[in-house]
């Protein structure tokens, strides 16, 4: 054949239906090939958080809406410098990055080879810096994260559980930093001394830097006034009483618009708070002698009726949002308060126990939970809270030294914590609140009453093997029917 026959019998077969039909098809694939590659291209211009959907349990990747009013906020420019080699970038930690660096313009993140760059966070810290630890910067103004900081272990239930808990803190310390650095005034929170009181817990102590509150230790018996730059004061658990005189300061300064608040549980029988009490009278709110415990089965913990699960006021800001989550406060040890009008400022029971609720008289010398001759009936109030209309002077009262110990903080799942922070915010009032909990890396304590483990129980051990029983019944009867 030659070339010129071969030619002209391609030429034919070309014009063939099927020649045609394979035409449109291979025209058809490279169309759609050109479609997909400018989709990919279009898609890598996105920013991540349009792109990449977060399916992690614990929402590792997702940010709250405290954060993105923080970063929407942003007039300065702030530099997250990630410190890490190449190749060992966290993978959680760049994700969430990212996300920071789409929610803002005045974000940016550089990455920081400690290989290539040896002192640079040396300018920072005096500390050993671990790989993917995080400095934050605006201006003059930084802070240093550790990687430790992210990932936290909790040590509290090992020795009852056998187990450490995990938790991812990402997000809280990064907005936490942000905040900070970009502040120029930070709320003072002064903290009472001279009474025995007790340190703040762990727990407290990270709450009030979560949410970039500066704390200081002070004595009313060598000053003549409370500190003018005193944006409110801690009193907790103290084990000897103030005197007359400081009580009179404290009346004081709640009356002329100051903050103040009271962690103080029952005390031995040799210790009386009298004068201290005299300041949460001046409220309204009347501290009642001995130990309250709970008569009503669903209303207390771990199988201690003095382990309150106290009704959460839905009237107040402080923990309606807690109570619309139907999370639990655990209130250990606690004296009961009666709460009274005030001429002078509006009184709120935050916390209150059953009707089925009495004081043991005999406190912490008490030999049984059951109700004794001259044991004072409830209900009674655990926590509250006075606003002095006039001045806006606000005091709240929790009559637990225990609310914020570690233990209980993690029993409660961070309801514990939630509501004392909501305490100290809305004390201080114009201050707004960055409140992040960290993220679980393994699980959460689920606290329940008692009723609703009854009602479990009865389900699983009676209603869904009566449901198998009915079904299988059912299933034999109508096969022997068909046989």
């Amino acid at each position: 054949m030659s070339v010129k026959q071969f030619f002209r019998r391609n030429r034919e077969a070309m014009k063939t239906r099927t020649a045609k039909a394979g035409t449109y098809s291979f025209i058809a694939i490279v169309l759609a090939f050109a479609i997909l590659i400018a989709v990919n291209v279009a898609a890598g211009l996105l920013p991540d958080s349009a792109t990449q959907y977060d399916i992690s349990a614990a929402q590792l990747y997702s940010v709250t809406s405290s954060t993105k009013a923080v970063a929407s906020s942003l007039n300065s420019d702030v530099t997250i410098y990630w410190i890490t080699q190449s190749g060992k970038e966290d993978s959680v930690i760049e994700k969430l990055l990212n996300v920071y660096e789409s929610l803002s313009d005045h974000i940016t993140v550089t990455k920081m080879n400690p290989d290539v760059y040896p002192t640079f966070a040396a300018q920072y810290t005096d500390d050993t810096v671990a790989n993917n630890s995080l400095i934050v910067e605006c201006g003059s103004r930084y802070r240093y994260i550790a990687y430790s900081d992210i990932y936290e272990q909790d040590t509290t239930s090992y020795y009852t559980t056998g187990s450490v808990a995990y938790s991812f803190d990402g997000e809280s310390e990064i907005t936490t930093a942000i905040d900070y650095v970009v502040s120029e005034d930070l709320p003072q929170m002064y903290l009472l001394t001279g009474h025995g009181e007790a340190d703040l817990s762990d727990s407290f102590s990270k709450m009030l830097a979560k949410q970039n509150i500066e704390t200081v230790t002070f004595s009313l018996l060598n000053v003549d006034e409370i500190p003018e730059d005193a944006d409110g004061i801690v009193i907790n658990s103290p084990t000897s009483d103030i005197s007359t005189e400081e009580a009179d300061m404290l009346k004081d300064y709640i009356a002329d618009g100051g903050h103040v608040l009271i962690l103080s549980g029952p005390q031995d029988a040799d210790t009386q708070l009298d004068n201290l009490h005299s300041v949460a009278a001046e409220y309204g709110m009347n501290v009642q002698d001995g130990i309250v415990i709970e008569g009503s089965r669903d209303n207390y913990a771990f199988q201690v009726p003095y382990a309150l699960l106290p009704t959460l006021s839905e009237d107040s800001e402080i923990t309606s949002e807690i109570a619309s989550n139907n999370s639990y406060i655990i209130v250990p040890i606690a004296q009961g308060m009666t709460l009274s009008s005030s001429s002078s400022a509006t009184v709120t029971g935050l916390l209150t126990t059953t009707d089925e609720s009495y004081s043991k008289l005999a406190g912490f010398a008490l030999t049984t939970y059951e109700k004794e001759d001259g044991d004072v009936d409830g209900p009674f109030a655990v926590a509250a809270s006075a606003e002095v209309s006039a001045t806006g002077g606000r005091l709240v009262y929790i009559a637990s030294d225990s609310v914020m110990n570690d233990t209980y903080v993690a029993y409660s799942s961070g309801a514990n914590s939630d509501f004392v922070m909501n305490s100290v915010s809305w004390m201080i009032g114009e201050t707004q609140s960055i409140s992040i909990a960290s993220k679980s890396l393994d699980y959460s304590y689920l606290t329940i009453s008692s009723s609703q483990a009854n009602l479990i129980k009865v389900c699983l051990i009676a209603v869904m093997p009566l449901i198998f029983l009915v079904c299988g019944i059912d299933t034999v009867v109508r096969r022997r029917k068909k046989a």
